[in-house]
C-alpha cells in the first residue's frame, strides 16, 4: 500500500509543479500581449485530473499488487511527458494561451504529432490506474478525458489557426 500512495503523491506532486511553471509561463506570455480562449472548460480539466488521482486511491485493491506492463509504460510516458515540456519551454501552460504573431512550435515531438501533450496524457489516465489493477477507473476517466480533450482540441485548433 505504501508504494502505491508514493507513486499517486509523486504523480500529484509531479502536476501541482507543473501547474506552478505553467501559471508562471501564463503570466509571461499575458505580460506580452497574449490571450486566453477556452477558459470555460479549464475547471472540468482541472477537476478531471484531480477526481482521476482521487479515485485510484478510493479504489486501491487491498492488497495492493503493481503491476509491471502499466509501470513500464507509465514510466515511458513521464519520459514523453518531460520531452514535451522542455520543447514547449515558456510556452507551456495547462490553458490554452495564444500570443499573436508568436510561431507555433514545431520542433521536439510536435514534428511527428500535432497534440503530443493530449497523447501523454490520454495514456497516462489510462495506464496510471492499470498499474493497480483498476480498471473501471481507466475506463470511466479515459471516456471522461476523451469527451473534454475533443471538445479541447477544437478550441485550441480553432485559436491557433490564425497562426498556422
Amino acid at each position: 500500500m505504501t508504494i502505491a500512495i508514493a507513486i499517486i503523491a509523486a504523480v500529484a506532486l509531479q502536476r501541482l509543479l507543473e501547474l506552478v511553471w505553467a501559471q508562471r509561463n501564463t503570466a509571461r506570455l499575458r505580460a506580452r500581449g497574449a490571450t486566453e480562449v477556452g477558459a470555460s472548460h479549464y475547471p472540468l480539466i482541472v477537476l478531471l485530473h484531480a477526481a482521476w488521482l482521487v479515485s485510484i486511491l478510493i479504489f486501491l485493491p487491498l492488497p495492493v499488487a503493481i503491476s509491471a506492463v502499466p509501470l513500464a509504460a507509465f514510466l515511458g510516458l513521464q519520459l514523453c511527458r518531460v520531452w514535451v515540456l522542455f520543447t514547449l519551454g515558456p510556452y507551456f501552460t495547462t490553458r490554452i494561451i495564444s500570443l499573436p504573431g508568436a510561431p507555433l512550435v514545431r520542433k521536439g515531438p510536435y514534428r511527428y504529432i500535432r497534440h503530443p501533450n493530449y497523447a501523454v496524457v490520454i495514456g497516462e489516465i489510462l495506464t496510471l490506474p492499470l498499474v493497480f489493477g483498476e480498471v473501471k477507473v481507466a475506463i470511466v476517466f479515459s471516456l471522461l478525458n476523451a469527451a473534454i480533450l475533443t471538445w479541447r482540441i477544437r478550441v485550441e485548433d480553432a485559436a491557433l489557426a490564425a497562426r498556422r
